[in-house]
């Protein structure tokens, strides 16, 4: 059994081969049983990375959790410059991220082992185009002190984290994004689509990772 620093986790193989993490004590997963890798690229990745046009992006992912989201930024970048602010309050133990299949070669795995490596609380060089600070907080406590350009909202679904979806929870998050920042989640519930949009947020619809029929993207005008 591996663990995270206060439960216990089970690797998981997701459909498309790639590792996920079980949570018996919440029954949940950390990526979709339909596809970890696949699940992030076309949640985060591609309507949310690459859909900014910005050269230098600061980016706010809510959920380091095996590291995933931050290692496919790194290795899809096309800017020059990522600023790579992760919240987690369980950080993952080192012996579970070591067991994570996610690179597809020698390169990423290097990226990957020197992500879980690095010191936490601590704004450090992963690439040349991207510095990450890992931050063992809680994002209902955190004081942010910049501003965002794009947010990866990747908490435990609503029914798991009520409180992570709360409307001053998304108020928090929209008072620290730039103009025109982008966040985008798996989630699509018409309740957190709601609540994106009582802050602010324009929010749109977009087609779902295989499992999900839909997902959202909000905009801050």
């Amino acid at each position: 059994m591996l663990k995270d620093k206060s439960r216990k986790v089970e690797l998981k193989v997701s459909a498309d081969g790639s590792h996920t993490l079980f949570v018996p004590e919440l029954d949940e997963h950390y990526h979709s049983v339909n596809g970890a890798y696949n699940e992030s690229m076309h949640v985060f990745i591609e309507p949310a990375l690459l859909y900014c046009n910005k050269t230098n992006i600061n980016i706010l992912e809510i959920g380091l959790g095996t590291g995933l989201n931050a290692l496919l930024t790194a290795t899809n970048t096309r800017h020059k410059n990522i600023l790579y602010h992760s919240l987690e309050k369980f950080p993952l133990e080192t012996e579970a991220a070591q067991q994570l299949n996610f690179a597809r070669n020698n390169s990423e795995q290097a990226i990957f082992e020197k992500l879980h490596q690095l010191p936490w609380n601590s704004t450090e060089r992963l690439t040349p185009q991207m510095s990450i600070l890992k931050d063992e907080n809680d994002l209902t406590s955190v004081q942010f002190t910049q501003q965002y350009d794009v947010v990866y909202f990747d908490a435990f679904a609503p029914e798991v984290q009520p409180e992570m979806w709360s409307e001053a929870i998304f108020q928090k998050i929209y008072d620290a994004m730039n103009i025109d920042g982008i966040l985008t989640t798996y989630c699509a519930k018409g309740i957190v689509r709601r609540t994106m949009q009582a802050v602010g947020f324009t929010v749109e619809r977009l087609p779902g990772p295989k499992g999900k029929r839909e997902m959202l993207r909000a905009i801050k005008k």
